[in-house]
């Protein structure tokens, strides 16, 4: 299958039913709704916008989830795998993001019946309707989606869905440093000495942060993972330094309580405490930043503090404030979504972050995920806005439902379970953005 077959420039009565089903996205969500709609046979096409499948995750492949093997396979994906003779892993062993990629999506992405159905180095710039904006409604719905897209040579064509999927994430779409939410005064300035979420601190980033005075902003998981990478590197190189800037007066998500769903995750709290208590991070809490700017080779953070109008100056700025969903592809598609966390109307009580850790939140499909675009659906961590409580098992299973409905399995669809063990199965926020899970 060709880009070009997917865009006939007739269209049919019968049209709908002979396009493939869009998804944006390659990572676990998206390579999961493929595995589903495959069990359904469905046809579908993949669009990822890195070189590989999983690109994301292969960014921050050098962190360690924390929840085991056993809760981070998708079960159709497992099915598919091993009719090819695949095997689960340690279903004990938390893997890092890299063996999550190596062992498991690699081998998923590259099986013949979704290899043959992945476009990889394609961006998707925005979705709508064949020759409709979001303002005409006559015969809407028996109109077949149309995504723009731009190929890896930079060519631009429009090409035919008969539903979409999107699974693109939020990873690459990062919170401003802002604590007004906008992209933050002076950004051009200090942007070369800005790093996202997540870097490689002792390994391929190593260089980058090796006797300097770091700054991470955040108060999440991805904060946490990025502090203890800077304090080993310290005991190495000598000049370096860590501060951990929050802009409350303390980093509630971060927390080492013994009634933590995972120890792993409680012992990753206990082990920044310790560092701090230890002088190996210097926390500067309470700063709200307005403006950065240039000194030299340093960087000067604006804010404000204790009501007062502060400067710190460090080298390297690393961005932990979590994401949020890129909605400007989006923009002619008719959405419903909730004004605070940007996540489906009827989704976002469900989690609440304020309310919901991961374990909390409960099992949702189709429905929850609807639009008023019929056809539609943004699945996975995009699917949860600016809330930082999604976890893998969760995406797994709203894929399942959508794709049981896309079926027209309206009974399967609606019947939506998650079980989980006492201890939960969320991982790291690495991909996803924000407290629980890729």
């Amino acid at each position: 299958m060709t880009l070009l077959d997917l865009t006939p420039r007739v269209v049919e009565n019968d049209r709908l039913t002979t396009l493939p089903v869009a998804i944006i996205g390659a990572g676990p969500i998206g390579l999961s709704a493929a595995a589903h709609l495959l069990e359904r046979g469905i046809g579908f096409v993949i669009f990822e916008a890195g070189d590989q499948a999983a690109a994301s995750v292969r960014a921050w492949g050098h962190t360690r989830l924390f929840s085991p093997w056993k809760h981070l396979v998708d079960p159709a994906s497992r099915r598919l795998l091993e009719a090819h003779g695949w095997e689960l892993p340690d279903p004990e062993r938390a893997p890092t993001g890299t063996e999550l990629v190596e062992k498991y999506l690699a081998p998923l992405a590259g099986l013949e019946p979704i290899a043959s159905r992945l476009r990889t180095g394609i961006e998707v710039l925005g979705v709508t309707r064949e020759g409709m904006d979001r303002t005409r409604s006559r015969a809407r719905f028996a109109t077949p989606f149309a995504l723009r897209i731009r190929t890896a040579s930079g060519e631009i064509e429009d090409v035919s869905a008969r539903a979409v999927i999107d699974a693109s994430g939020t990873y690459l779409s990062p919170n401003s440093l802002s604590s007004g939410g906008l992209q933050l005064l002076g950004m051009t300035e200090i942007a070369d000495r800005v790093t996202a979420a997540l870097p490689d601190v002792l390994g391929r980033d190593r260089a980058l942060f090796a006797g300097e005075h770091t700054t991470v902003v955040g108060a999440g998981h991805s904060a946490a993972n990025t502090l203890l990478g800077l304090v080993e590197l310290a005991r190495d190189e000598p000049g370096t330094t860590v501060t951990w800037l929050i802009r409350n007066a303390q980093a509630v998500r971060v927390s080492s309580s013994t009634d933590d769903e995972l120890a792993e995750r409680a012992r990753l709290g206990s082990r920044v405490d310790q560092a701090v208590a230890d002088g190996c991070i210097a926390v500067l809490d309470g700063f709200e930043i307005i403006r950065g700017r240039r000194a030299g080779d340093a960087v000067q953070l604006v804010g404000h503090r204790h009501g007062e109008v502060v400067t710190h100056t460090t080298d390297i700025v690393v961005n932990a404030t979590g994401f949020r969903p890129d909605l400007d592809m989006l923009r002619e598609i008719r959405l419903e979504l909730d004004e605070i966390v940007e996540a489906p109307k009827r989704l976002a009580p469900l989690i609440d972050p304020n309310v919901h850790s991961c374990g909390s939140v409960e099992p949702h499909g189709f429905r929850e995920l609807a639009h008023p675009e019929k056809g539609f659906f943004v699945v996975g961590m995009k699917s949860y806005g600016r809330a930082p409580t999604f976890l893998l098992a969760t995406g797994y299973e709203q894929v399942r439902s959508v794709t049981a409905w896309l079926a027209g399995d309206t009974e399967a669809a609606a019947n939506v379970e998650l079980v989980l063990p006492a201890t939960g199965v969320c991982s790291t926020d690495a991909s996803g953005g924000g407290g629980c899970c890729s």
